[in-house]
């Protein structure tokens, strides 16, 4: 490299640093503009999550780019990761509470990660909030004296037998809830030992989530619905977005959303176990998608393997499930052994059509995502 092209190099790379730093005082400006939003929606009690203000605000910023000759794509995924942060932040402002005349709350279980998680979104909606886990039930009495709202975050193995043993003297107009990944056998359960108000919820997402802006979290309606709708209108102040279902609905639903991809994913990762797999040499000549593939895995067997083993066992039906996907991989299997191409296409296109539209969105989807695991390629 001659000098002449270190020096024009040099020169525009100050250049480019200028702008850094220039860009870096924008983004300490917007995040000062959000943390001002926050303060307004939280004496508001208005939602930290706008989807109508959100989507309009990136179709602006995308025409916009578009014009400047800026990629839209490139704009909307800077904005999103910006919103991000945004929701992150604005939460630390807290939330206005909405029941200001409840007693305290008492969380079962309260030093898991997710009942920690509710535990902070509570107080930081001003509710008094008290844990009662494993070795706090010297103090039961005294907790649930008076108490406004007892949420249960235990393992599922043990959620039914925990309501029945322990919560059948709770007051009458004090509020059960439960936050178990199944829900036909703890709203059973609470509705055979709580006289009172009850509802189920199920986050859908894990407890390491650090903002609840557009996280789903289902709903089973359960008795006196208008003694607990303070609540639902808490968590969509904390920006959730509430599905509604009925118990044995969700409970289907979850043997394919949760059972069966879990337990897909356990056996890849037996199988690469007991292949001796080299996971750096995977890493090596892996593309974006298979590298997603592999965090999947990473990610369930970095966590509870307690906490899975429930999900999985957690309802007998999850057993037909499963046998019904072995079935159709051993299906494949032999039609990948008897070499029928044609019959892999035909099946292709069979749950193509199924699909439908759906294909082109998840495919849209993914594409971000790919994109997102590209840039983070550190090997």
């Amino acid at each position: 490299m001659t000098e002449k092209t270190t020096a024009a190099l040099e020169k525009l790379r100050n250049e480019i640093d200028t702008v850094d730093q220039g860009l870096l005082n924008l983004l300490r400006q917007r995040l000062n503009l959000v943390a001002r939003v926050g303060e307004v929606k939280h004496n508001a009690g208005l939602p930290i999550y706008a989807p109508q203000r959100e989507a309009s605000m990136l179709d602006k910023r995308r025409d916009e780019a578009e014009k400047l000759g800026v990629s839209p794509q490139l704009i909307e995924d800077i904005l999103r990761r910006l919103m991000r942060e945004s929701y992150q932040n604005e939460k630390n402002v807290g939330f206005k509470q909405v029941n200001t005349d409840i007693n305290h709350v008492v969380i079962v279980g309260g030093r898991g990660q997710l009942g920690d998680l509710f535990r902070q979104m509570l107080s930081l909606s001003g509710y008094q909030v008290h844990i009662l886990d494993a070795d706090d039930w010297h103090l039961a009495d005294m907790l649930f004296d008076g108490v406004g709202l007892v949420i249960v975050t235990v393992p599922i193995s043990i959620t039914c037998n925990l309501i029945r043993q322990k919560l059948g003297q709770l007051p009458e107009d004090c509020i059960l809830a439960d936050l178990t990944s199944i829900k036909l056998s703890p709203m059973e359960a609470m509705f055979e030992t709580h006289s009172g108000p009850i509802v189920g919820f199920h986050p859908m997402f894990g407890p390491d989530v650090t903002s609840l802006a557009k996280q789903v979290v289902v709903v089973c309606h359960g008795r006196e619905q208008e003694k607990y709708q303070w609540l639902l209108e808490q968590i969509e102040i904390w920006g959730a977005k509430l599905v509604e279902a009925e118990a044995n609905k969700h409970d289907e639903a979850m043997q394919v959303v949760q059972a069966l991809r879990h337990f897909s994913t356990f056996i890849y990762g037996v199988a690469l176990f007991e292949s001796k797999a080299d996971i750096n040499q995977l890493l090596q000549f892996s593309s974006p998608i298979y590298r997603l593939e592999l965090a999947m895995v990473g990610r369930l067997f970095a966590q509870n393997a307690q906490l899975y083993a429930d999900i999985i066992f957690a309802q007998t039906e999850n057993v037909e499930q499963i046998e019904g996907y072995f079935e159709n991989f051993r299906e494949g299997l032999e039609m990948l052994k008897s070499g029928d191409r044609k019959l892999f296409i035909e099946k292709f296109d069979l749950v193509a059509d199924w699909l439908g539209d759906f294909s082109a969105q998840f495919q849209q989807e993914s594409r971000v995502m790919l994109q997102t695991a590209a840039d983070m390629k550190v090997n």
